[in-house]
């Protein structure tokens, strides 16, 4: 173990405070995961299914990011695997270098993140180490998790929420110095207090798609989820799935769940919810070619019908985009809401307008979470109500392999990535609480 990991994992179990944090002489260089700007073209002319985040992942030494005002260096002990890790490793939509150098000419701290290389990760666990001018909330020593909505809150149209702030970035996306590294740079309005009952790697795998669910489904900025609500969940047991089922089991709603394997069945009904489809054994194919199968979805419709006591759904959480978007409109309710993100199967939505326009449904754009949500989010993981998804965790020298298995969807729930941290288990605090709730907590692992 290198000098200052060791000097770092001990602080940390020790629970040292803030002076001793202070103390610790910080390298000058770190681990870090990264996408090198010059491979940005290597995957030209390949499906993106065949373009392998093991070849274009590195871990390399690079300097450690200087600290600015109202940012924060976090020893990271753990990350996690997201779909923008994904992307950002294959170059898709665009390459996120795009970015770095777009944000570049906003000022001269922006420009510390245009460099040849691009730190990737929007999740993290660990320690304050340092915090710069004008942070007062945090101190080093605290032990955090991180959430990835980077603002600034200069913008007068981010005071009614932080996600229509015209600079609002996602950070380790849109961003340089993501979490999947040693230390990781971040605003202070991305920390959020560890949830002491679990380890850093359960900790770390929360941030974005536990935030992201909460918005989406409960929040009034999404589809406000009341009790009683029909909720259809695609992916019920994946990343944002297995936190929406939840989320709609908590909120009193009647969550239909799909999955993709038997598997992932005995999962969602683990959760709690016994009203699931399994898409690969029913055979759902919604599209012929490029044209929508109507015949496909009506099928569709009445099995989700007959597992909610005959009622069409009234929200439909939908994230897997272009395969599934065209039969979400068809099968919510009158006057219901399609509430989506992320789109993971394709951007590009097709579907039958006239089930939207002539049936008043709405349908409801949701991008992660603002510092208020999340905050939310991440007190209901700390209070117990919400539980991780963490199926396994990866070494950092591994990211490429965790990356490759999230883009094969060879995954359930989330997957970690160990930074700081050398081994699993570390980081528990609160050991009744743990205790009370380890069923839930490890549901996913193998």
């Amino acid at each position: 173990m290198p000098p200052f990991q060791e000097t770092i994992v001990e602080a940390i179990e020790s629970q040292a405070d803030a002076d001793a944090v202070l103390g610790i002489e910080l390298p000058e260089s770190m681990r870090a995961v990264t996408t090198h700007k010059d491979e940005a073209a290597m995957f030209e002319g390949l499906e993106s299914s065949e373009k392998d985040p093991r070849k274009s992942l590195h871990v390399d030494e690079v300097p450690v990011p200087e600290l600015g005002p109202n940012e924060a260096l976090v020893a990271v002990m753990a990350s996690a695997v997201n779909f923008n890790t994904v992307w950002t490793s294959i170059f898709e939509p665009l390459p996120t270098f795009a970015f770095l150098e777009r944000h570049a000419r906003r000022g001269e701290l922006w420009e510390r993140h245009n460099l040849p290389y691009h730190i990737v990760g929007s999740d993290a666990s660990g320690i304050v180490l340092r915090v710069g001018p004008g942070v007062t909330k945090w101190k080093p020593g605290d032990r955090v998790v991180v959430h990835c909505a980077d603002v600034e809150m200069q913008e007068p149209d981010g005071y009614g929420d932080a996600m229509l702030d015209p600079n609002q970035l996602i950070w380790g996306f849109e961003t340089n110095f993501g979490g999947m590294a040693d230390i990781g740079l971040v605003k202070a309005n991305q920390l959020m207090p560890k949830p002491e009952h679990l380890t850093w790697e359960e900790a770390a795998c929360n941030g974005l798609v536990n935030s992201t669910a909460y918005r989406q489904l409960v929040s009034r900025n999404g589809a406000g989820m009341k009790q009683g609500d029909n909720v259809l969940i695609w992916g019920a047991s994946g990343g944002l799935g297995g936190y929406a089922t939840q989320y709609a089991l908590n909120g009193g709603a009647f969550p239909v769940g799909v999955v993709s394997s038997q598997k992932r069945v005995e999962i969602v009904k683990k959760l709690g919810s016994d009203a699931v489809i399994d898409r690969k054994a029913e055979g759902y194919q919604f599209w012929d070619g490029d044209q929508m199968d109507m015949k496909e979805m009506r099928r569709f419709g009445k099995m989700v019908r007959d597992l909610s006591g005959g009622e069409d759904p009234d929200i439909v959480y939908e994230h897997p985009g272009r395969w599934t978007f065209a039969t979400s409109v068809f099968v919510a309710r009158k006057g219901g809401t399609i509430v989506t993100c992320a789109s993971t199967t394709g951007y590009e939505h097709v579907y039958d307008n006239r089930y939207l326009w002539m049936n008043l449904k709405r349908i409801i754009g949701s991008h992660f979470a603002n510092y208020r949500e999340a905050w939310e989010a991440n007190r209901l993981i700390c209070k117990g109500s919400i539980h991780p998804t963490l199926s396994r965790s990866f070494p950092l020298e591994q990211s490429g392999d965790a990356a490759a298995s999230v883009h094969a969807n060879e995954h359930e729930g989330k997957i970690g990535i160990l930074c700081l941290a050398d081994r699993e288990g570390l980081g528990v605090l609160d050991t009744e609480l743990r205790e009370k709730h380890l069923d839930r907590i490890t549901l996913y692992r193998d």
